[in-house]
């Protein structure tokens, strides 16, 4: 009784068995399935490869917020070489509080004399920066492959050395360098001519005591940067050099300041303000309706927005579901193409066949003589008696 319904529960088992079996004899196989399966294998085969190196790599989050850390200040960091003597430069920042950072040692600036002219070491970094942020406007919408690329680099200019000083020559341009905890509200830092001084309705600079033959405002920026330095940022403005055309020539840079946070898998956590920049340039003439004071002006902004940046792995369940999808899908998708670029062959290859077999000419009769019938009867009468006689008759109409 037990074995009758051990036989039953097995029967019912096999009946729910979603994946019979074909005989090996009901299977056909052609150079064409053949074909089609080698080159179902390579595409599985390059797939689960790449989706490997994609688990095996990070991915990144980005998140947007407002910022609400309004109340902290801002560290402000500036590398810029000006082609004229400090002692007919002043640079100075205020911003809308009415706060105004002038460029001595006490506040955080400090200008020394060099040259604008570079070394062999900072034109081949120059030539890299350049090159990278070329490739960065590329990769603007790859983000992480940003993040993993500008991991290692570092965005100084190399200073110059006592052997790279001229022992012939007088320095001609002026250094302002140095970093300053600034308010996260909008600003303007700028450099012109003649040091600045208070004034009850604001601030001035006494420009009229610089000869005009010595205006020439050509600059090089090796380093402008907000907050603290961080992996995966690009500074836009570090390598930035330009050349006046002329002694009035005006410079303005608007900078756009968003505060991001990166969050790394291993625990590491950065916070850093990236900037984006408008430039635009021109030369004063009062005479034709340019008025202005020549310079370099970079007016700064804070965005109300934060982006937080998080580093993340792929769980090893989505990886195991991508791998099920690729193979499942791509042999479910080959052999249904298959089948079809099989039914399309044998349809046009039978109708061209059909096509053929019409157009040939019927064979002619053998002879004159062929006669047909149209029907016979065959009356069989068989008389089995004592002296087993057999008699036939036939019929024909």
């Amino acid at each position: 009784m037990r074995r009758l319904n051990r036989k039953k529960a097995f029967k019912v088992v096999k009946e729910l068995d979603a994946f019979p079996k074909v005989p090996d004899s009901y299977q056909v196989k052609s150079n064409s399935g053949a074909t089609v399966s080698l080159l179902t294998f390579a595409l599985i085969a390059v797939l689960v490869i790449s989706e490997f190196n994609y688990y095996l790599g990070v991915t990144y989050k980005y998140d947007y917020d407002v910022d609400r850390n309004i109340e902290s200040d801002l560290v402000f960091n500036i590398d810029v070489v000006v082609a004229m003597k400090c002692v007919y430069l002043g640079a100075d920042l205020l911003d809308l509080s009415g706060t105004t950072h002038t460029s001595s040692e006490e506040q955080g600036f400090k200008s020394e004399e060099t040259f604008f002219e570079m070394t062999a070491a900072q034109r081949e970094w120059l030539r890299n920066r350049k090159e990278l942020l070329a490739r960065h406007e590329e990769w603007r919408s790859l983000k992480d492959e940003q993040i993993d690329n500008y991991r290692l680099i570092h965005t100084a200019m190399p200073q110059r050395s006592s052997v790279d000083v001229p022992s012939n020559r007088q320095p001609d341009a002026c250094r302002i360098f140095g970093k300053m905890f600034i308010k996260k509200i909008a600003g303007n830092f700028h450099i012109t001519a003649g040091k600045a001084i208070a004034h009850p309705r604001g601030h001035a600079h006494m420009s009229a005591m610089v000869p005009r033959q010595e205006y020439n405002f050509s600059h090089r920026i090796d380093h402008l940067s907000f907050g603290n330095a961080a992996v995966g940022t690009l500074n836009p403005l570090d390598g930035e050099m330009k050349v006046a055309v002329d002694r009035n020539q005006m410079y303005q840079y608007f900078l756009q300041i968003v505060p991001t946070s990166f969050s790394f898998a291993g625990g590491q956590a950065y916070a850093a303000n990236q900037y984006s920049v408008t430039r635009r340039e021109r030369i004063i003439d009062h005479s034709g309706g340019s008025h202005g004071v020549p310079g370099i002006f970079m007016k700064y902004d804070m965005s109300a927005l934060t982006v937080s940046i998080t580093q993340d792995h792929q769980p090893f369940g989505s990886f195991v579901v991508r791998i099920c999808g690729i193979i499942g899908g791509i042999f479910a998708t080959t052999g249904m193409l298959h089948g079809f670029i099989g039914f399309l062959f044998d349809v046009i290859f039978c109708r061209k066949k059909g096509v053929a077999g019409s157009m040939s000419p019927r064979p002619a009769r053998a002879s004159q003589s062929y006669v047909e019938t149209e029907s016979s009867s065959l009356t069989t009468d068989m008389r089995i008696g004592g002296g087993n006689s057999v008699g036939l008759s036939t019929t024909e109409h």
